[in-house]
């Protein structure tokens, strides 16, 4: 707790981390307008594309970052040493792995992307192992529920990767983004820090513990996948189906219309921890899920309701009259993003506890996004309207599921 000079009020932990999400998200949509304004519709696509994949990476590594969390509450100490050798071994493996596949595979990239660059996919692909490491060592800050040193670490991404970048990109004017894969790169770099430090030690974890591990990784894998899926396949696919112009155009709508799910975020990174204390002690957690998928109802409905109300407005503030053709989407899309933030709540409560059907519910609702935009995308309109049908039958089942199993 930390006390606030001539103010009877003291904050903790928790609310000086929602505090810093808050900060994180703002300047991470600062970057996002600035890159708007500078490059334009058409080159903002380009951009676009290597957020996005930072995005479906932030989602991959997401599973090493929980998964460290949620084991850290359980284990002991000397389980915690044999689980933390291990994880950080799988998932250096698999960051260089996934980094290959970038590097080797970049000119594909560029053809299915419709890329001015291929060069931008190597510098990312370069970078995609640090991700790895840097989301293990905050998933041992969030289980520890260390929350000062956990925004330290999103802190130091942020405004690294918001500097370098504008810098990077007059410096690599003709190919922009080449400077914002080089920025996101060194951002990964810088956020590393602060680090934890933890002993090495001898033995095997209990092959029970063993399997658990295994179990849990694998689903929260699977999960991971279909929030990429539903979060990120519709500016990658209207990248591919859509010329340029109008894929910066939707990339600007998304950026404005995601605001929900990224502060939405915030919750779950404090949820997990708590619920599995709460669940080890044997506590009721359905009061932790009821009060924050009230904050997240909330939240969402104001944006919504103002995404509605000034479309034109927002657009214009945030990216300039260039983007103005998508404004009257905005509400639409908002409103896509707020249903999956709630439904996302859900799935992140049962994985807590270790259940894992409500992950299965999640896929087929990201697959059928991805089936009907395939099928359904004559314009931008068609593509959102896909978005709210498909997010609104995965919020209802989510919902259905938790009535089945929880009452």
């Amino acid at each position: 707790m930390l006390a606030i000079p001539f103010i009877n009020y003291k904050i903790s932990h928790q609310q000086l981390f929602m505090l810093s999400a808050l900060l994180v998200n703002a300047g991470n949509y600062v970057y996002n307008l600035i890159l708007g304004r500078i490059l334009g519709p058409e080159a903002f696509a380009d951009a676009a594309i290597l957020i996005t994949l930072l995005l479906v990476l932030s989602f991959a590594a997401m599973t090493f970052q929980l998964g460290t969390a949620r084991f850290v509450v359980l284990m002991n100490e000397q389980e915690q040493l044999l689980f933390l050798q291990k994880i950080k071994k799988w998932g250096t493996h698999i960051g260089f792995l996934l980094g290959a596949c970038f590097v080797i595979f970049s000119s594909s990239f560029q053809e299915v992307f419709q890329t001015q660059s291929q060069a931008m996919f190597v510098v990312f692909g370069l970078s995609v192992p640090l991700y790895f490491v840097m989301s293990i060592n905050r998933g041992i800050f969030q289980g520890n529920q260390d929350m000062l040193s956990l925004a330290k670490t999103y802190q130091i991404e942020m405004w690294s990767r918001l500097v370098l970048t504008i810098l990077l990109i007059v410096l690599f004017h003709k190919q922009p983004a080449i400077g914002v894969a080089i920025g996101v790169g060194l951002s990964l770099i810088l956020a590393q820090f602060p680090k934890n430090k933890t002993q090495k030690a001898t033995g095997q974890l209990d092959t029970k513990l063993n399997k658990e591990v295994l179990n849990f990784f694998l689903i929260t894998a699977f999960y991971e996948g279909t929030q990429i899926l539903i979060n990120n396949s519709d500016i990658l696919m209207v990248k591919h189906y859509f010329d340029a112009r109008e894929a910066g155009l939707y990339a600007s709508l998304a950026l404005i219309g995601r605001v929900v799910y990224f502060v939405a975020w915030m919750f779950v990174m404090i949820l997990l921890p708590v619920v599995v204390e709460k669940k080890k002690n044997g506590e009721d957690t359905r009061k932790i899920l009821y009060k924050y998928i009230g904050y997240i109802s909330i939240l969402a409905a104001s944006v919504i309701a103002t995404c509605f109300i000034a479309p034109q407005l927002i657009v214009t503030i945030m990216f300039g009259e260039a983007y103005l053709e998508v404004a009257s989407l905005l509400g639409p899309y908002a409103l896509a993003t707020g249903m999956f933030a709630i439904a996302n709540l859900f799935t992140y409560y049962f994985l807590s506890l270790g259940k894992y059907k409500s992950v299965f519910i999640s896929f087929v609702g990201g697959f059928l996004q991805i089936s009907l935009i395939v099928f359904l995308h004559t314009d931008l309109i068609q593509v959102v309207f896909m978005q709210i049908l498909s997010m609104i039958l995965l919020l209802l089942a989510q919902i259905l599921f938790f009535i089945k199993t929880e009452h």
